[in-house]
């Protein structure tokens, strides 16, 4: 087989560039832009790695595109452990803002009056600020001061939360503090995304929670194969490579049609630069993928206990398990019956097994797609 000329990776594991490297989300992207124009606020809400990030962007880039009269502003929660830090973290967003922008500007000179020490972070050059409170109830204050200020401006906000369940370990009943100010910010359109499907549904479904019915839910499900598979396909021939329809069918099972491994395979495949990709050149580089991330795999033995493991490896090898207590599965694999719900129900705690409920009952699967692999081919 030939190589070729250096192209530019299009398969994205991370991020947004492109829409020509963006598949499908039509449906969902044109939800969430109603939903905006017509004064809802969204809960977006699917498995890690599907693609919530992407779909964000995509929609702020649409937005940027249409030359709508909309300011978006991304937040990713996820590292956030309280208040104080959702604070920073939100106005860390609002000072990337270039300066030069009427916008920017606006932002400078708020957050100014709020006394933050400014700083810049060492690895991204990123301007960031702190805040220095002597009392607890100046960090609500900060937010609220935030949040009024934004539903203030001239533009019409976005503002996406990401990883918004993370509030639910705050010390501070974020839920309840936000549900205060959100019922006056008629300028905010919020875009509440998360990945723990069942807190979710627990923070806005639940009748006893501050945010219930506060927001128009919305779940993203696996792109489907009759749009997958020609997306790839063209991006393949873009770069001048040829992939047939039947290498294609592989990797979308390989993958399960997840959008983080399925980018990843694709673009581990691309980056060898080859005319014509076949079967063997995918199956070498799920190997590779798998080689790759070996090391960690091999941490998680030494985390769980001997029945997660043995649990793991039992859900690796059926691919899907939706009676997780048959007799069947247990007998299959020796797993004790009396602790089979509460260690699967563990490793779902702990982002290592998926839950996949429907109208009938619930499947169960290994949530690291690449990880099931890795165990199936080792154990």
């Amino acid at each position: 087989m030939s190589t070729m000329e250096y192209a530019e990776n299009p398969f994205l594991i991370r991020g947004f560039l492109k829409d020509e490297w963006f598949c499908d989300r039509e449906t969902e992207t044109e939800k969430l832009l109603s939903n905006i124009l017509n004064g809802v606020d969204t809960t977006l809400i699917s498995p890690r790695k599907y693609g919530k990030t992407g779909l964000i962007f995509h929609l702020f880039h649409r937005v940027e595109v249409e030359k709508r009269p909309f300011k978006c502003i991304y937040v990713d929660l996820f590292h956030t452990r309280s208040l104080e830090d959702f604070v920073k973290t939100l106005a860390d967003e609002l000072i990337k803002f270039p300066q030069q922008t009427s916008f920017g500007q606006r932002v400078l000179d708020f957050i100014k009056r709020l006394r933050p020490v400014f700083s810049y972070d060492s690895l991204t050059g990123d301007p960031q600020v702190s805040f220095t409170y002597q009392m607890e109830s100046e960090k609500e204050q900060n937010l609220k001061n935030i949040l009024e200020f934004l539903n203030n401006q001239p533009e019409q906000i976005i503002l996406a939360l990401d990883e918004f369940q993370q509030v639910v370990d705050y010390p501070e009943n974020m839920e309840a503090i936000l549900r205060a100010y959100i019922q006056n910010l008629h300028n905010i359109h919020f875009i509440f995304s998360g990945s723990r499907q069942s807190m979710m549904a627990e923070i806005f479904l639940s009748p006893k929670r501050p945010l219930f019915s506060q927001t128009q839910q919305l779940s993203l499900d696996k792109i489907p194969a009759e749009k997958y598979m020609p997306f790839v396909k063209e991006l393949f021939r873009d770069g001048e490579m040829e992939i047939e329809d039947d290498v294609l069918q592989f990797i979308m099972d390989w993958t399960r049609r997840h959008t983080y491994y399925t980018q990843s395979l694709c673009n581990k495949v691309y980056s060898k630069h080859l005319s014509r990709v076949d079967i063997e050149t995918v199956k070498l580089a799920c190997s590779e993928l798998l080689d790759e991330n070996e090391n960690s795999y091999m941490q998680y033995r030494e985390l769980l206990t001997a029945p997660q493991w043995q649990v793991l490896i039992a859900l690796a090898k059926e691919k899907q398990v939706e009676q997780i207590t048959s007799s069947v599965f247990l007998q299959k694999y020796n797993i004790s019956g009396t602790t089979a719900r509460r260690t699967v129900q563990s490793l779902i705690d702990k982002d290592l097994v998926l839950a996949l409920p429907n109208k009938s009952q619930t499947a169960y699967q290994v949530y690291d797609v690449f990880f099931m692999h890795w165990l199936a081919r080792e154990y």
